[in-house]
């Protein structure tokens, strides 16, 4: 059964001793790298904020430390990143193959903005791509959350024109399951796609993790950085969250 092992918003600057609220961005970085190892995962993903400075220092330092995973790993940009120096430092891929699964990754960042958004040509790629191959299983990995996650300011700053992307899912019953970062937190939810429903995982950062629930921005005092493990058999998948401990 192939192993897809997602990790999130690792906020990096181009200092390696530069602090986040609740630690050191890098350290925090390594120690889930090392517990995803031991998970001996076949692919690896993360799901965008690579960067917490725009700086391509920080994209470089983010390949050095992602190296030392023992599985291929790719990228997809968030909010916070730069597509240049991101893509500069290592290509962005659309779509990935783990067993017999298709793993589409899609790009919901606009410059600048901390919300994101899929446009009528970038829908329009996608229902492409998914008519292109309507057999085998999809899980689709974005930043940006394509639902509310309960969480007041987050919720303001999702995935813009969201009913859009579920019509364009809709007629595509390969797509099983969509993985997201940006929330900084655990997250299950699900989302009416036509006359089925989808579900949606978000996955925890590797620092400073948000407080469920909040209607304003809150660190989570007592979360620990995390990661999301998904195992795909032929036409499902099972999926956990690990935490991760960070020993000062």
């Amino acid at each position: 059964m192939p192993r897809l092992i997602q990790i999130s918003d690792c906020h990096l600057c181009a200092d390696p001793r530069a602090r986040g609220r609740r630690g050191v961005p890098l350290r925090q970085l390594e120690a889930v790298v090392a517990a995803v190892n031991h998970e001996r995962p076949d692919r690896v993903l993360v799901t965008g904020d690579i960067s917490n400075d725009d700086s391509p220092a920080s994209y470089a330092l983010a390949r050095r430390t992602l190296d030392a995973l023992e599985a291929p790993w790719e990228w997809l940009p968030g909010n916070h990143d730069v597509i240049e120096p991101m893509a500069a430092t290592r290509p962005l891929p659309a779509e990935l193959t783990l067993g017999n699964w298709r793993i589409l990754l899609l790009d919901t960042h606009l410059p600048g903005k901390p919300h994101g958004e899929l446009g009528a040509a970038a829908l329009e790629a996608l229902a492409r791509r998914l008519a292109a191959d309507p057999v085998r299983p999809v899980l689709i990995a974005m930043h940006h959350p394509p639902l509310e996650v309960g969480s007041a300011w987050l919720d303001a700053i999702g995935l813009r024109h969201a009913e859009a992307f579920w019509e364009t899912l809709a007629p595509f019953t390969g797509v099983q399951a969509i993985l997201c970062g940006h929330i900084h937190q655990a997250f299950v939810g699900r989302h009416a796609a036509g006359e089925r429903e989808i579900m949606v995982y978000g996955c925890p950062s590797t620092i400073d993790p948000f407080l469920p629930g909040s209607e304003d921005f809150a660190v989570d005092p007592v979360a620990r950085p995390g990661y999301r493990v998904v195992d795909l058999d032929g036409v499902g998948l099972a999926t956990r969250v690990e935490r991760v401990d960070i020993h000062r």
